[in-house]
């Protein structure tokens, strides 16, 4: 197996600023580095222990079947927030019958983004 040291979800996005503005203003993430310069410079943002780098950019929309999980404390919290900074909300909160309560939001290019709360006696915290 390869020893990974750190890693981090590329995304070229079709409109660079309209992504930087939806991920570090709407969404909030804050900033790990940034490089380059003009409009297609790189700015890669915290994805709790992960990393989100919006760089380059692609005259298409990345894949359908490109999704990014975000965990939040609080799913409610975070759907009346998202909602009220005009976020797309393809889904409101549901409690799933795995246990987590998922809501689902896209970024500008249709990126589909799961926002998840892990309820306090669900498996993923606790293994006996």
């Amino acid at each position: 197996m390869v020893h990974v040291l750190s890693s981090r979800i590329l995304l070229r996005p079709t409109d660079p600023e309209r992504s930087r503005a939806f991920y570090g203003e709407t969404l909030g993430l804050a900033v790990f580095r940034e490089f380059g310069t003009g409009p297609e410079r790189g700015t890669v943002y915290f994805l709790g222990n992960g990393h989100l780098e919006v760089s380059g950019r692609s005259e298409r929309p990345p894949a359908p079947g490109i999704q990014i999980w975000l965990q939040v404390a609080d799913a409610a919290a975070a759907h009346e927030e998202l909602a009220a900074r005009g976020v797309e909300i393809l889904r409101p909160p549901v409690q799933e019958p795995w246990g987590l309560i998922e809501m689902w939001i896209a970024d500008p290019d249709g990126v589909r983004i799961a926002v998840v709360e892990v309820p306090e006696d669900h498996p993923m915290r606790y293994r006996p």
